[in-house]
């Protein structure tokens, strides 16, 4: 019996010890991934082994850390989170926050939105989550008036007053840039204009800024990590590594702020 039970300690401590040695697999999306590579590269120098995982769509990440497939992932704020687990029945969590991004109003034919004429159109996010805060920008810009309290989750039947009788169209979030040239509005993501080089990210007639916390990104894992060693490093790194803010400045400019220092 004793013997058994020495054989399955030693067991035990060897998968421990693998698994602490295994690195750690960071899941994200493009408009994430520079400053990320930046938080890897550092990591290693400490001795902590990370893999990062690029995803090209906002499904794949959770699915994928649900499976356990990654560790983490980097890519979501707290509203879409909470409508992603409540859409596939899983149990995700928030670990630590990231960045905000600032969400800005884009026009490549009008300089304010006084000039917008009435009917315009204008191209907001097609996703329950995104297309609420593309709404309450326009309210913040005052070309809308939405129910009282709706918040982010607002939708096109809590509009009240849409002076301008402006025209919505939904596109999927990550392709609201190629709208740029189209439509009279567009809700636009400073990081994938960035990405796609095709006009100035700092160029909104409005950004809505930390009028929102709950949109700062979060670092996502499973409820059985919350205690993983090589997570809080790797987070410890993220958010106090010099070179990875250098690395979040170059990416972004001035348009994002860190969420952990709010």
């Amino acid at each position: 019996m004793n013997k058994l039970i020495a054989t399955l300690a030693l067991g035990l401590l060897s998968l421990t010890a693998h698994a602490a040695d295994a690195p750690l697999k960071v899941g994200t999306t493009a408009a994430f991934a520079i400053p990320l590579e930046a938080a890897v590269e550092e990591a290693g120098k400490q001795g902590l082994k990370v893999e990062l995982v690029e995803f090209t769509d906002w499904i794949a990440p959770n699915v994928s850390l649900a499976a356990g497939d990654i560790d983490v992932n980097y890519f979501q704020h707290i509203p879409f989170l909470t409508n992603a687990n409540a859409a596939a029945g899983t149990h995700l969590e928030s670990y630590a926050p990231g960045i905000i991004n600032n969400v800005g109003l884009y026009s490549r034919k009008y300089k304010s939105f006084d000039e917008l004429p009435s009917g315009a159109t204008v191209a907001i996010a097609n996703d329950p989550i995104n297309a609420g805060r593309g709404l309450q920008l326009l309210a913040k810009a005052g070309l809308l008036t939405l129910k009282p309290g709706v918040g982010y989750k607002a939708t096109e039947e809590d509009i009240t007053a849409n002076p301008k009788k402006l025209k919505l169209i939904q596109v999927e979030a990550v392709q609201l840039v190629r709208a740029y040239d189209d439509a009279d509005l567009v809700q636009g993501y400073p990081a994938y204009i960035r990405l796609a080089k095709t006009f100035d990210p700092s160029s909104a007639i409005l950004f809505d800024g930390l009028d929102h916390p709950e949109y700062v990104i979060q670092f996502v894992i499973r409820p059985d990590h919350k205690n993983d060693p090589r997570l809080a490093k790797f987070i410890d790194i993220y958010q106090h590594s010099p070179v990875v803010r250098a690395a979040l400045d170059k990416a972004n400019g001035k348009l994002y702020q860190a969420g952990w220092e709010k």
